[in-house]
């Protein structure tokens, strides 16, 4: 086996073109190598038309690298495609340096720059389960075998000691995780009791979403020209939007193929996206695959369950491309594309104006009769703050102005029994939602 470097960041990058590899593919991932603190010396392409299950790609490409690494003096093998453990390994041994694809190279990014608590306890939970794939008899001590009494168990080899032991990490982070989704669960409820709405903003990595964050709340979040310069969500309060009170949410950016072992550990950072009232989708209007990062931001919020939110797609960067900021509307009336730039402010206050109209948009105004029967639903309408008003009939009758959002009263609508039943017929029905858009 050969000694791998302690360090460096000397890199060689393998790129296999298959069929369907866009031509975007390479810029993105050397981009990624630099936000990884990669130097690049050399790029080797490799067309395939299938991967191959020694080296992924042939061994002719294979000797290729070897000559490359040797002759560079590069510290880093990085392959822009998910490699077997297997294929690693093989890869290593051939070219005497050590190796890291894709998914292991955003693990690595994302281990750089997580700075909270929770970023850094999900980013640990994917990197274990991503070497927990790799424990694959990788060196001759893995055969050992090594026995005692309240140690390992009798007959225990290394590799299932490795084994358990990330196991048993992995099971005490997702317990601490389950911490967090509580903690947040619990904050949310409280934002829906004081009627503060939740507007996240997503999109691609580097699209420029920290940038328009900081512009519409005048924050200072840091801002870098980099891949998942954000990786930690940030919250802030949004000002001057006449809807009331509205929470703004800047989301790590999403990239292309995002690893399962990353969609699974940041759940619970996605789900801020998934309770979103709103979501404003970041597009870099300059950059030329800008409707293939589209497709795939749009994969990513259907594999979080976000896809069904209300949205509205946000073309920031248009002062690079001389572009003047314009709104679109849909066949309802309601604005479903902005062009801003967020650098030199152009067409922020349109875009905050189009945010209270989508809001306001999802909220219900209306009176409703109660009886005795319905006390249930009178208790959960004051604990979600929706009732503005309440008088008593002189039959004893309840009569409530109620203003709470179309999500709440869906889950109200859901209720068994009278509760639910009066929610559906009286405030979500057709004749009910056609009564009051006839007297607005």
């Amino acid at each position: 086996m050969f000694e791998r470097a302690g360090r460096g960041n000397r890199a060689v990058i393998l790129h296999p073109v298959f069929a369907d590899t866009g031509p975007e593919s390479l810029d993105e991932f050397q981009e990624l190598c630099r936000s990884a603190g990669a130097e690049i010396l050399t790029i080797l392409t490799a067309p395939r038309d299938r991967p191959d299950a020694r080296f992924f790609v042939g061994s002719g490409k294979i000797d290729e690298l070897a000559a490359q690494v040797s002759a560079n003096g590069a510290d880093l093998v990085l392959v822009s495609c998910p490699l077997s453990a297997v294929q690693e390994r093989n890869i290593e041994k051939q070219s005497e340096c050590r190796v890291l694809d894709r998914t292991t190279l955003i693990l690595d990014i994302f281990a750089q720059r997580a700075r909270s608590h929770e970023g850094k306890l999900q980013v640990e939970l994917a990197q274990l389960r991503h070497i927990s794939t790799r424990l694959v008899r990788g060196w001759t001590h893995l055969e050992r075998q090594k026995g005692g009494i309240g140690l390992r168990g009798p007959g225990e080899t290394q590799l299932e000691t490795d084994r358990r032991l990330i196991g048993h990490r992995i099971g005490h982070l997702k317990q601490r995780l389950d911490k967090v989704r509580a903690q947040r669960a619990q904050s949310r409820r409280r934002r829906e009791r004081a009627q503060v709405f939740t507007v996240a903003l997503v999109g691609y990595t580097n699209a420029g979403k920290s940038t328009l964050f900081n512009a519409l709340t005048d924050s200072d979040v840091n801002t870098q020209d980099m891949q998942f310069a954000t990786l930690d969500p940030t919250v802030r309060q949004l000002p001057n939007v006449p809807t009331g009170n509205v929470l703004l949410a800047d989301t790590v950016g999403f990239v292309s193929d995002l690893p399962h072992e990353l969609v699974a550990a940041f759940h619970a950072t996605l789900k801020e996206t998934r309770e979103a009232d709103l979501l404003l989708h970041v597009i870099d209007a300059s950059d030329p695959y800008h409707q293939q990062r589209e497709q795939d931001v749009g994969a990513v919020l259907e594999s979080v369950e976000a896809d069904g939110i209300p949205i509205i797609r946000v073309f920031n960067k248009i002062d690079r491309i001389d572009r003047v900021h314009s709104i679109h509307v849909d066949s309802e009336g309601r604005v479903d594309r902005i062009d801003v730039s967020a650098l030199t402010k152009d067409g922020l206050g349109e875009l905050k104006e189009a945010i209270a109209q989508r809001l306001k948009g999802r909220r219900i105004r209306t009176w409703i009769c109660l009886t005795g029967q319905h006390a249930k639903l009178r208790s959960q309408l004051f604990d979600l703050g929706a009732v503005a008003e309440e008088k008593v009939s002189d039959d004893g009758q309840w009569l409530l102005r109620v203003d709470l959002s179309e999500r709440d009263a869906e889950q109200l609508a859901r209720m068994p029994g009278v509760g639910g039943l009066l929610v559906r017929e009286s405030i979500l029905s057709p004749s009910a939602l056609a009564a009051r858009q006839a007297d607005a």
